[in-house]
């Protein structure tokens, strides 16, 4: 099943978000770009470079309007005690999504029920709530934020520009194609 163009369905979870306890449910996460950035599991070994790398390009996502939801099967007290214990973690700023019972990776089909933890997936959405962009990787290959941040500033792109395309390794700033029967077997 394909996910692009598909709505991202109702929830409301548990989260802990710069310091506190709180919820965060789909209405929370309209008006602005949102990524899902699904991961195994806290105190683990590759989590905590990917979640301390969307730190690092926390400011850079917040100036693109998007907003980053890291998201597993932990609850909010294990995110709560991994932000306390580990100085990586604790420079975190976004919500730490807790999906213990699997409704959001669920829905976004990237739980390995044998294990109960979610896959590397990284989901971005637009202020909408319609899946704009879905990439899994398995569980030992880490991502890194600026290629995350880079597909979410094309996806902004094409949702302004709707008859422009970004090639790869696009970036602001660079040139955009516009199809067309002129370009055919030249690119």
């Amino acid at each position: 099943m394909t996910f692009i163009n598909q709505e991202v369905a109702d929830f409301t979870v548990n989260a802990y978000h710069d310091g506190k306890l709180t919820t965060v449910s789909k209405a929370d996460t309209l008006g602005k770009w949102a990524v899902f950035f699904f991961y195994p599991a806290d105190f683990s070994f590759v989590c905590p470079t990917e979640l301390g790398d969307m730190a690092d390009h926390y400011a850079d996502f917040q100036k693109a309007n998007a907003e980053i939801y890291s998201v597993s099967e932990d609850t909010e007290f294990v995110h709560e005690a991994w932000s306390q214990a580990t100085p990586t973690i604790g420079k975190v700023k976004y919500p730490m999504l807790a999906d213990p019972a699997g409704k959001l990776a669920r829905f976004f089909d990237v739980l390995d029920e044998e294990t109960g933890q979610a896959y590397r997936a990284t989901i971005i959405v637009d202020p909408q709530g319609v899946i704009q962009s879905y990439q899994v990787n398995n569980m030992g290959i880490g991502r890194n934020a600026e290629e995350v941040l880079r597909t979410l500033e094309a996806a902004q792109f094409v949702a302004e520009h709707g008859d422009h395309v970004c090639p790869a390794n696009w970036h602001p700033g660079d040139d955009t194609i516009i199809p067309s029967l002129d370009l055919i077997g030249k690119i």
